[in-house]
């Protein structure tokens, strides 16, 4: 292992860096495993109407603004930056739209783009921004677009089948599954954004912000952290029923668990070893074991099994035993999958609708 080199600002510059080494474990062992099935990607590459993403790059294109040299060259000089640390393959557009509220969000499979409000532009400075766009441009570099184009068209999916007692309950099964990956792929662009920057604080000033404002001077990051640790240890099992009942249809975990999720990955040796230049390079990401990384998904819950304080799980810590076993039945499902036909027995059926498409305005990012 190899000194990294830094930028200009002393940040390591992380040359060739893979996407699985700021994944969540839950993100990557879902996408490892969505990747290993042959002509998966292709499918949903292929599924017209699905992410609609030339009607939103027009939209717009023609809509805001545009940035670049002589538009928002903060901005410019910034994702340029980012680009460097993370040492992104490509260097996506950025658009600043007209909308009071804070937002960013990263469309596009192909050729991915990111959005980013005025009213996320003026809540932030240039520190906090960084890690707005290295978040992004972390949703980018993982793909995770068309996977979440395949949550869209199940949201469509599931108006129409609704009304199926059986069908609908296994198609919200599904959706609910998805939402899960979702809310950790979005921790997955929190520690891209974390590695973006480099700063701790920043980062941990972004969500405080998010969940309260601009009032940072009324905010004290001691005591918003220990915010997250009532939520997770307080109550009794109706508060742990009520928590899933307020994340099921979110799309992101609530502020002050992202920045509990920040704290703890900085602190980890994972994240010392990336920043020292020991992670996973893209160049071996087709080599990269779905079986491994399950595995490693599954060691990581278990840990968190282990060490959380929230009632409903130490109610049922014990089922955290068999994640590792639950954890190996389905490597081999997915094994069989990618091995494919001539040794899973049976072929795939790539025929499918293509569907009505999202709803004109994609989810909320950041």
């Amino acid at each position: 292992m190899s000194e990294p080199s830094v930028d200009a600002a002393g940040r390591a510059v992380l040359t060739g860096i893979s996407s699985r080494a700021f994944e969540h474990p839950a993100d990557r062992a879902a996408l490892t495993a969505l990747r290993s099935v042959p002509g998966f990607d292709q499918l949903i590459r292929l599924a017209s109407g699905m992410l609609r993403e030339r009607q939103y790059r027009l939209a717009y294109l023609a809509s805001s603004v545009r940035v670049g040299p002589r538009q928002f060259p903060d901005l410019d000089a910034l994702l340029t930056e980012v680009v460097g640390v993370l040492d992104a393959p490509e260097r996506p557009e950025l658009y600043v739209v007209n909308d009071p509220m804070p937002n960013a969000v990263t469309l596009g499979v192909d050729r991915p783009f990111i959005a980013v409000t005025s009213g996320l532009y003026e809540l932030t400075d240039d520190a906090e921004r960084r890690v707005v766009l290295g978040h992004e441009l972390g949703h980018a570099m993982s793909g995770h677009a068309l996977y979440q184009s395949l949550l869209m068209h199940l949201l469509n999916l599931a108006g129409s089948f609704g009304w199926v007692p059986a069908g609908g309950l296994g198609l919200r099964a599904l959706i609910a599954a998805l939402r899960e990956w979702e809310r950790k792929a979005e921790l997955s662009g929190d520690r891209a954004g974390l590695l973006a920057s480099q700063d701790v604080d920043a980062a941990l000033r972004l969500q405080m912000k998010l969940a309260g404002g601009a009032h940072l001077d009324r905010i004290d990051a001691d005591a918003f952290l220990a915010q997250a640790q009532e939520y997770e240890s307080a109550g009794d099992l109706r508060d742990g029923v009520l928590k899933l009942l307020n994340t099921e249809r979110t799309s992101h975990p609530f502020s002050v668990v992202r920045a509990a999720e920040i704290q703890r990955w900085a602190s980890s040796e994972e994240f010392g070893r990336i920043v020292a230049g020991d992670y996973p390079l893209r160049s071996d990401d087709r080599e990269a074991s779905f079986g491994e990384t399950a595995k490693e998904a599954a060691r990581a819950y278990r840990t968190r099994i282990e060490e959380s304080t929230d009632p409903l799980v130490g109610a049922v810590r014990g089922v955290g035993a068999t994640v590792g076993t639950a954890a190996e039945s389905v490597v081999d499902w997915f094994s069989r999958m990618a091995r494919g036909p001539e040794t899973s027995g049976r072929h795939a059926d790539h025929r499918g609708e293509t569907g009505a498409g999202p709803d004109p305005e994609p989810e909320p990012g950041v």
